[in-house]
């Protein structure tokens, strides 16, 4: 299977990461094509794979 990569997505892809890492919305806010800070919700949203992974992290200590 071939995948195309555009420039859209590498960007979408590259702010998600910086946003995984902690880097604050000021810093990549110039950098997304996004008028606004609130707009760059979208980079937050946890995908479905790292919810479960924080999941499976915490759910030993929690208390039943």
């Amino acid at each position: 299977m071939v995948h195309s990569v555009s420039p859209p997505k590498l960007r979408h892809f590259l702010l998600t990461w910086l946003k995984k890492q902690g880097i604050d919305d000021a810093l990549i806010q110039p950098y997304s094509g996004h008028a606004s800070r609130k707009s760059l919700e979208v980079y937050s949203k946890l995908t479905i794979s790292d919810a479960q992974g924080e999941y499976e992290r915490v759910i030993p200590d929690f208390p039943v």
